[in-house]
């Protein structure tokens, strides 16, 4: 972890040569030991630097808090409101931008950006980070030209529910989760990049939602503050859903505002074409219920509705390599395309029990069997719903369906609370 140290005001930024067109800072700019070597992107928000850190020998990535539409460049380096109703906007989003770089900064983890350092200066701020090799998941998957396979799938969504899982433990939530805000490492390994924390603070003082939301990935919790649509860990799991459905049908889904009414989001069952396994499918529909309170509430639920085995522990950190190699694309633009969307067709078929393969046993009726969802579900949520269908397809007595559902709980006197009425409920029906 690092933290923000003093600069030396005599070192603190030397500027060579004149400057370069726009707000951009010249190659050759020195900003304490960081040197400029050259821009690798400038979006809206912000600008990104390759730069040299002389004092570890290494390249790495610079980010600076450039709101273009509110700020400019000034003299070398200094950057200036460009009018004193923008100041407040302004400075909430540089506010925000230093509270990423200080929560990131506490993080190790493989799949998160690592950020080496930050510090306030010339009327900006500034972050340091590594400059990692690697595409875009959005370019990945156009140059694999067509969809992965669910062994992949699964790779990446393992490794981008442990990082989540993570972060939420700190309460902390990306809401920025899309195929052009992940980098592809060179040994797969994927990074979730810009939390755009800066970005949301400005869109919503602006009150513009286009600016801080990604269509087709943000669920509709993000679109209007109500007491009735709070985010949380359900807010990412349905943007990583979102993904999920891009990289299998090649578009992002329906914008969530337009699913609300009559949604004309095409289940994964129908494209799937048999690609991909029951379970897989169901879980990855479950993330994108418009709903909040019917999508997985956490990244554990999530894990469970699509079949992952419990991870045994956190996982370990890695270090940065000393020396990151220069990457054809690193941290992406802030503003990104319109997603294209899927013409209207046919609405969801929700996953009930009249369509599992094997018909549960006629000791279990259907006043039952309800009931005993009703009850899974004061331990696991709606998520019941999945795990209920799922058992039918192989319990063949009420014992072998209580012991099925009973997997779902993690906790042990939960678990043992369901078994009891459960067993309750079906000896009723017996009798």
């Amino acid at each position: 972890m690092s933290t923000s140290t003093p600069i030396d005001p005599e070192e603190r930024t030397v500027i060579p040569g004149p400057l370069v067109e726009g707000n951009a800072l010249p190659a050759g700019t020195r900003l304490g030991e960081f040197e400029v070597i050259g821009l690798i992107g400038e979006g809206g928000f912000g600008i990104v630097y390759l730069a040299y850190d002389h004092s570890l020998d290494r390249k790495v990535a610079l980010k600076e808090y450039m709101p273009s539409a509110l700020a400019e460049r000034q003299g070398s380096t200094s950057v200036k409101v460009k009018s004193q109703r923008n100041a407040e906007t302004f400075s909430a989003g540089l506010r925000s931008f230093i509270n990423e770089a200080r929560l990131l900064a506490q993080f190790d983890h493989p799949s998160l950006v690592k950020v080496y350092r930050f510090w306030v200066a010339n009327g900006t701020a500034y972050m340091v980070m590594p400059f990692y090799e690697g595409i875009t998941l959005k370019e990945a998957l156009r140059r694999r030209g067509g969809a992965p396979d669910e062994a992949w799938l699964k790779s990446l969504l393992s490794q981008l529910l442990d990082a989540l899982d993570t972060i939420h433990s700190r309460q902390c939530y990306h809401r920025d989760i899309a195929p052009d805000n992940i980098l592809m490492l060179s040994d797969n390994v994927p990074v979730l990049l810009d939390f755009g924390a800066a970005r949301r603070v400005i869109g919503n003082s602006a009150q513009t939602l286009t600016v801080i939301l990604k269509p087709g990935y943000a669920p509709i919790e993000q679109y209007a503050e109500a007491p009735n649509l709070k985010q949380g860990p359900w807010t990412d799991i349905y943007a990583l859903g979102s993904v999920v459905y891009f990289a299998i049908t090649g578009h992002a889904p329906a914008p969530a505002v337009a699913r609300v009414i009559s949604d004309p989001l095409v289940p994964l069952s129908q494209v799937a074409d048999g690609r991909y396994s029951d379970a897989f499918i169901e879980g990855i529909q479950s993330a994108l219920a418009v709903r909040p309170d019917e999508r997985p509430q956490d990244i554990e639920s999530f894990r469970a509705v699509l079949g992952f085995p419990k991870p045994q522990s956190k996982a370990q950190p890695r270090q940065p390599e000393a020396e990151p190699t220069r990457a054809p694309t690193t941290t992406p633009t802030v503003s990104s395309p319109t997603p294209r969307v899927t013409q209207p067709s046919q609405p969801p078929v929700a996953t009930s029990r009249s369509t599992v393969s094997a018909s549960p046993p006629p000791t279990i009726g259907p006043s039952v069997d309800a009931q005993v969802e009703r009850l899974l579900a004061q331990y696991i949520g709606p998520m019941a719903r999945i795990f209920c269908a799922r058992a039918h397809k192989t319990a063949r007595t009420p014992d072998e369906l209580t012991k099925c559902l009973a997997e779902a709980i993690d906790d042990d006197t939960d678990r043992t609370a369901f078994i009891a009425a459960a067993a309750k409920l079906l000896r009723a029906k017996r009798h």
